[in-house]
């Protein structure tokens, strides 16, 4: 762990959790299309880009054939709503243990990125008062390639002025693991991500971050 000078992290699932409010934001648009959606197809959606993720509930879409331009209007409309939802976070949808395990992390000396494949990550942040947190936000404002890819994550390191192996990476999703491995960095499984194989190490709770990194 020596080696380690960066921790980039997921946001969604890791930080925050808004889930709801995608699922919510992507059935009301479903609905839109009359177009069947469920908490199992939303679960498909998680670690993918917007469009892929449109890609993903129009499987299940019998109406007329959608232009390219009519899917980026769809697209639109999910982020749109979706942004509305996220206008009610507040800092409280922040747990005291996560703030308590960041300011230690930066405390030991720790840079803290964010990594995360949405381009709402730094209005997110600012909802739950968590920008001054980081040194660095690699989001999807900054990249081409979503999640397995690891370009957010490279870009994290890039953002910190460190190397790839100088990072380790904390997310609770498979795609995510499979980025930070794949981008030659540690894996930190959290959540559902614990279940992964590639995982290097596990965590039962955020604060297990200390006993990891002291």
């Amino acid at each position: 762990m020596k080696k380690i000078k960066g921790i980039i992290f997921d946001l969604d699932g890791v930080i925050v959790f808004t889930d709801k409010f995608h699922y919510l934001a992507w059935k009301d648009m479903a609905d839109s299309i009359n177009t069947y959606f469920d908490e199992t197809i939303n679960n498909r959606l998680r670690g993918v880009s917007r469009m892929a993720s449109l890609e993903i509930i129009l499987e299940k879409y019998k109406g007329k054939p959608l232009s390219q331009e009519e899917k980026e209007a769809l697209a639109e409309k999910k982020n749109t709503l979706y942004r509305e939802y996220l206008k009610t976070m507040t800092p409280n949808d922040v747990t005291q243990e996560v703030r308590d395990t960041l300011t230690e992390l930066r405390r030991r000396g720790y840079k803290l990125s964010i990594g995360s494949s949405s381009k709402n990550a730094k209005f997110i942040l600012e909802r739950v008062d968590l920008t001054s947190y980081f040194d660095a936000i690699s989001d999807g404002t900054n990249i081409t390639k979503s999640k397995p890819d690891p370009e957010v994550f490279l870009k994290g390191a890039e953002f910190l002025g460190l190397r790839p192996e100088e990072c380790a990476v904390v997310e609770d999703a498979y795609a995510g693991i499979d980025a930070a491995k794949d981008g030659g960095m540690l894996g930190v499984a959290i959540g559902d991500a614990t279940n992964y194989r590639r995982s290097d190490y596990c965590l039962t709770t955020f604060s297990d971050l200390l006993k990891l990194f002291k």
